[in-house]
Protein backbone atom coordinates (compact mmCIF):
# COMPACT_ATOMS: atom_id res chain seq x y z
CA UNK A 1 0.00 0.00 0.00
CA UNK A 2 1.49 3.34 -1.27
CA UNK A 3 2.06 6.10 1.10
CA UNK A 4 0.00 8.17 -1.03
CA UNK A 5 -3.04 6.30 -0.81
CA UNK A 6 -2.99 5.79 3.25
CA UNK A 7 -2.95 9.72 3.41
CA UNK A 8 -5.90 9.91 1.06
CA UNK A 9 -8.06 7.50 2.88
CA UNK A 10 -6.68 9.69 6.01
CA UNK A 11 -7.96 12.54 4.63
CA UNK A 12 -11.22 10.62 3.88
CA UNK A 13 -11.54 10.53 7.48
CA UNK A 14 -10.48 13.82 8.81
CA UNK A 15 -12.93 15.31 6.03
CA UNK A 16 -15.76 12.63 7.30
CA UNK A 17 -15.10 14.04 11.16
CA UNK A 18 -15.70 17.71 9.31
CA UNK A 19 -19.14 16.82 7.80
CA UNK A 20 -20.46 14.99 10.02
CA UNK A 21 -20.10 17.70 13.18
CA UNK A 22 -21.18 20.39 10.66
CA UNK A 23 -24.80 17.76 10.30
CA UNK A 24 -24.72 17.76 13.61
CA UNK A 25 -25.29 21.33 14.43
CA UNK A 26 -28.28 21.62 11.62
CA UNK A 27 -29.66 18.75 12.87
CA UNK A 28 -29.86 20.80 16.40
CA UNK A 29 -31.07 23.87 14.47
CA UNK A 30 -33.90 21.75 13.46
CA UNK A 31 -34.90 19.93 16.42
CA UNK A 32 -35.06 23.40 18.08
CA UNK A 33 -37.61 24.27 15.06
CA UNK A 34 -35.33 26.86 13.79
CA UNK A 35 -35.31 28.13 10.06
CA UNK A 36 -31.37 27.02 8.81
CA UNK A 37 -29.68 28.00 5.35
CA UNK A 38 -27.34 26.49 4.14
CA UNK A 39 -25.34 28.19 1.49
CA UNK A 40 -21.97 27.23 -0.60
CA UNK A 41 -20.37 28.54 -3.27
CA UNK A 42 -22.47 27.32 -5.92
CA UNK A 43 -24.86 24.91 -3.91
CA UNK A 44 -23.66 21.75 -5.91
CA UNK A 45 -21.50 20.02 -3.94
CA UNK A 46 -20.71 20.37 -0.14
CA UNK A 47 -23.77 21.99 0.67
CA UNK A 48 -25.75 18.80 -0.96
CA UNK A 49 -23.37 16.56 1.80
CA UNK A 50 -25.03 18.86 4.67
CA UNK A 51 -28.36 18.99 3.36
CA UNK A 52 -28.46 15.15 2.68
CA UNK A 53 -26.47 13.93 5.57
CA UNK A 54 -28.61 16.13 7.51
CA UNK A 55 -31.79 14.26 6.21
CA UNK A 56 -30.24 10.55 7.29
CA UNK A 57 -29.90 11.50 10.65
CA UNK A 58 -33.26 13.09 11.15
CA UNK A 59 -35.66 11.43 9.12
CA UNK A 60 -35.99 7.46 9.37
CA UNK A 61 -37.60 7.65 6.06
CA UNK A 62 -34.07 8.31 4.65
CA UNK A 63 -32.69 5.45 6.51
CA UNK A 64 -34.79 2.72 4.75
CA UNK A 65 -33.35 1.85 0.84
CA UNK A 66 -36.07 3.63 -1.14
CA UNK A 67 -36.39 6.51 1.09
CA UNK A 68 -32.21 6.98 0.56
CA UNK A 69 -32.67 6.29 -3.34
CA UNK A 70 -35.52 8.99 -3.11
CA UNK A 71 -33.36 10.92 -1.36
CA UNK A 72 -30.02 10.94 -3.81
CA UNK A 73 -32.43 11.25 -6.92
CA UNK A 74 -33.43 14.54 -5.06
CA UNK A 75 -30.61 16.08 -3.33
CA UNK A 76 -27.92 14.99 -5.77
CA UNK A 77 -29.39 14.12 -9.07
CA UNK A 78 -32.17 16.72 -9.59
CA UNK A 79 -30.36 19.49 -7.59
CA UNK A 80 -27.63 19.09 -10.24
CA UNK A 81 -24.20 17.98 -8.52
CA UNK A 82 -21.91 17.63 -12.18
CA UNK A 83 -21.13 13.77 -11.32
CA UNK A 84 -19.48 13.86 -15.49
CA UNK A 85 -17.13 16.15 -13.83
CA UNK A 86 -16.13 14.88 -10.07
CA UNK A 87 -16.26 11.24 -11.44
CA UNK A 88 -14.29 11.47 -14.34
CA UNK A 89 -12.41 8.33 -13.63
CA UNK A 90 -11.87 5.60 -10.79
CA UNK A 91 -11.87 6.82 -7.22
CA UNK A 92 -8.52 4.68 -7.39
CA UNK A 93 -6.83 6.05 -9.57
CA UNK A 94 -3.76 8.15 -8.90
CA UNK A 95 -4.66 11.53 -10.95
CA UNK A 96 -6.75 14.45 -11.05
CA UNK A 97 -8.50 16.67 -13.14
CA UNK A 98 -9.09 20.02 -12.25
CA UNK A 99 -12.43 19.68 -11.67
CA UNK A 100 -12.56 16.12 -10.11
CA UNK A 101 -13.35 15.63 -6.85
CA UNK A 102 -14.58 12.87 -4.69
CA UNK A 103 -17.63 14.89 -3.15
CA UNK A 104 -20.41 11.88 -3.52
CA UNK A 105 -17.54 9.62 -1.82
CA UNK A 106 -17.51 11.52 0.81
CA UNK A 107 -21.27 11.89 1.34
CA UNK A 108 -21.43 7.46 0.91
CA UNK A 109 -17.96 7.35 3.14
CA UNK A 110 -20.28 9.87 6.09
CA UNK A 111 -23.45 7.53 5.50
CA UNK A 112 -20.74 4.38 6.56
CA UNK A 113 -19.90 5.59 9.53
CA UNK A 114 -23.56 6.46 10.65
CA UNK A 115 -24.32 2.57 9.92
CA UNK A 116 -20.92 1.36 11.39
CA UNK A 117 -22.30 3.41 14.54
CA UNK A 118 -26.54 2.59 14.24
CA UNK A 119 -25.97 -0.82 12.91
CA UNK A 120 -29.84 -1.17 13.62
CA UNK A 121 -31.03 2.01 11.97
CA UNK A 122 -30.20 1.27 8.15
CA UNK A 123 -32.22 -0.97 6.12
CA UNK A 124 -29.24 -0.85 4.01
CA UNK A 125 -26.03 -2.32 4.22
CA UNK A 126 -22.22 -2.21 3.35
CA UNK A 127 -22.55 -3.15 -0.50
CA UNK A 128 -25.55 -0.77 -1.44
CA UNK A 129 -23.27 2.10 -0.71
CA UNK A 130 -20.00 0.92 -1.99
CA UNK A 131 -22.26 -0.43 -5.07
CA UNK A 132 -24.08 3.52 -5.80
CA UNK A 133 -20.13 4.53 -5.54
CA UNK A 134 -19.10 2.28 -8.60
CA UNK A 135 -22.07 3.37 -10.18
CA UNK A 136 -21.20 6.86 -10.07
CA UNK A 137 -17.78 6.33 -11.32
CA UNK A 138 -18.72 3.74 -14.39
CA UNK A 139 -22.17 2.53 -14.45
CA UNK A 140 -24.22 0.51 -17.02
CA UNK A 141 -27.00 2.61 -15.91
CA UNK A 142 -27.74 6.12 -16.77
CA UNK A 143 -28.53 7.45 -13.64
CA UNK A 144 -25.29 9.39 -12.83
CA UNK A 145 -24.95 10.53 -16.47
CA UNK A 146 -24.49 14.32 -16.78
CA UNK A 147 -23.84 16.97 -15.02
CA UNK A 148 -27.52 18.68 -14.84
CA UNK A 149 -31.02 17.81 -15.20
CA UNK A 150 -30.83 20.43 -18.02
CA UNK A 151 -27.97 17.87 -19.58
CA UNK A 152 -29.76 14.67 -19.13
CA UNK A 153 -33.00 16.25 -21.01
CA UNK A 154 -31.14 17.46 -23.71
CA UNK A 155 -29.82 13.94 -24.52
CA UNK A 156 -32.71 12.33 -23.58
CA UNK A 157 -30.71 10.17 -20.75
CA UNK A 158 -33.83 8.77 -19.13
CA UNK A 159 -35.59 7.52 -22.65
CA UNK A 160 -32.24 5.64 -23.63
CA UNK A 161 -31.07 4.19 -20.88
CA UNK A 162 -31.91 2.24 -17.91
CA UNK A 163 -32.93 3.70 -14.31
CA UNK A 164 -30.39 1.82 -11.46
CA UNK A 165 -32.77 1.81 -9.32
CA UNK A 166 -35.07 -0.22 -11.31
CA UNK A 167 -31.88 -2.91 -11.15
CA UNK A 168 -31.49 -2.67 -7.45
CA UNK A 169 -35.51 -2.81 -5.99
CA UNK A 170 -35.99 -5.97 -8.41
CA UNK A 171 -36.72 -8.90 -6.49
CA UNK A 172 -33.77 -11.12 -7.36
CA UNK A 173 -30.80 -8.29 -6.49
CA UNK A 174 -32.64 -6.21 -3.85
CA UNK A 175 -31.72 -8.72 -1.18
CA UNK A 176 -28.39 -8.53 -1.25
CA UNK A 177 -28.58 -4.56 -0.57
CA UNK A 178 -30.14 -5.53 3.10
CA UNK A 179 -29.38 -5.36 6.47
CA UNK A 180 -30.60 -8.29 8.03
CA UNK A 181 -30.75 -6.81 11.20
CA UNK A 182 -32.38 -4.14 10.78
CA UNK A 183 -35.25 -2.19 13.00
CA UNK A 184 -36.46 0.71 11.93
CA UNK A 185 -35.48 3.86 14.34
CA UNK A 186 -37.90 6.68 14.49
CA UNK A 187 -35.47 8.33 16.69
CA UNK A 188 -32.55 11.18 15.46
CA UNK A 189 -29.88 9.25 15.62
CA UNK A 190 -26.49 11.31 16.59
CA UNK A 191 -23.55 10.09 15.52
CA UNK A 192 -20.23 10.05 17.76
CA UNK A 193 -17.57 12.69 16.06
CA UNK A 194 -14.53 11.61 18.63
CA UNK A 195 -11.76 10.75 16.20
CA UNK A 196 -11.57 7.39 17.67
CA UNK A 197 -14.88 6.94 16.23
CA UNK A 198 -14.38 7.65 12.73
CA UNK A 199 -12.66 4.92 10.97
CA UNK A 200 -11.33 3.77 8.11
CA UNK A 201 -13.95 2.27 5.33
CA UNK A 202 -11.55 -0.80 4.57
CA UNK A 203 -14.01 -2.20 2.62
CA UNK A 204 -14.44 -0.13 0.15
CA UNK A 205 -10.48 1.75 0.28
CA UNK A 206 -9.48 -1.92 0.85
CA UNK A 207 -11.23 -3.52 -1.19
CA UNK A 208 -8.64 -5.25 -3.55
CA UNK A 209 -6.34 -5.58 -0.76
CA UNK A 210 -8.17 -6.98 2.60
CA UNK A 211 -9.80 -10.34 2.08
CA UNK A 212 -13.63 -10.66 2.00
CA UNK A 213 -14.85 -14.08 2.23
CA UNK A 214 -15.23 -14.04 5.85
CA UNK A 215 -17.41 -11.04 5.69
CA UNK A 216 -19.66 -12.74 2.77
CA UNK A 217 -20.31 -15.79 5.14
CA UNK A 218 -20.57 -14.10 8.73
CA UNK A 219 -23.36 -12.24 6.38
CA UNK A 220 -24.67 -15.58 4.71
CA UNK A 221 -25.12 -16.80 8.34
CA UNK A 222 -27.04 -13.87 9.74
CA UNK A 223 -29.54 -13.93 7.32
CA UNK A 224 -30.10 -17.88 7.79
CA UNK A 225 -30.44 -17.05 11.45
CA UNK A 226 -32.18 -14.57 10.59
CA UNK A 227 -34.94 -16.46 8.54
CA UNK A 228 -34.67 -19.40 10.91
CA UNK A 229 -36.05 -16.37 13.70
CA UNK A 230 -38.67 -15.32 11.33
CA UNK A 231 -39.92 -18.82 10.49
CA UNK A 232 -39.80 -19.93 13.84
CA UNK A 233 -41.91 -17.22 15.39
CA UNK A 234 -44.43 -17.25 12.03
CA UNK A 235 -45.13 -21.54 13.07
CA UNK A 236 -45.12 -20.46 16.73
CA UNK A 237 -48.16 -17.68 15.71
CA UNK A 238 -49.74 -20.05 13.52
CA UNK A 239 -49.90 -22.64 16.59
CA UNK A 240 -51.20 -20.61 18.67
CA UNK A 241 -54.21 -19.19 16.63
CA UNK A 242 -54.85 -22.85 15.65
CA UNK A 243 -55.64 -23.79 19.50
CA UNK A 244 -57.30 -20.47 19.81
CA UNK A 245 -59.45 -20.89 16.93
CA UNK A 246 -60.80 -25.02 17.04
CA UNK A 247 -64.00 -25.05 15.32
CA UNK A 248 -65.26 -28.72 16.34
CA UNK A 249 -67.68 -30.63 14.01
CA UNK A 250 -71.26 -29.90 14.70
CA UNK A 251 -71.90 -33.95 15.84
CA UNK A 252 -68.98 -33.64 18.25
CA UNK A 253 -70.21 -30.74 19.73
CA UNK A 254 -73.42 -32.42 20.18
CA UNK A 255 -72.17 -35.72 21.21
CA UNK A 256 -70.30 -34.16 23.90
CA UNK A 257 -73.42 -32.14 24.93
CA UNK A 258 -75.04 -35.32 25.38
CA UNK A 259 -72.41 -37.12 27.56
CA UNK A 260 -72.30 -34.04 30.21
CA UNK A 261 -75.09 -34.62 32.95
CA UNK A 262 -78.49 -32.53 33.12
CA UNK A 263 -78.22 -29.42 35.07
CA UNK A 264 -81.35 -29.54 37.97
CA UNK A 265 -82.95 -27.41 39.75
CA UNK A 266 -82.36 -27.19 43.22
CA UNK A 267 -85.07 -28.74 45.08
CA UNK A 268 -87.39 -26.04 47.17
CA UNK A 269 -86.75 -25.69 51.13
CA UNK A 270 -89.73 -26.68 52.75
Amino acid sequence: MTLKMILLCFSHCIDAIISISTNCIIGLCFREEACVLVHGSEGTDTTLIVTALAQVILDPDCRTVSGFQALIEREWIQAGHPFHLRCAQAAYSHSRLKHEAPVFLLFMDCCWQLERQFPFSMEFNEHFLSSLIQNAYASEYGTFLCNSEKERCLYAVREKTHSLWCWMNHPSERRQFLNPLYERNPLVIWPSVEPQSVQLWTGFFLHWILPTDHITCAQAQIWRLVNFTVASCKDAEAAEHGLLCVDLPHSAVNSRRGNMPESKAPAPVS
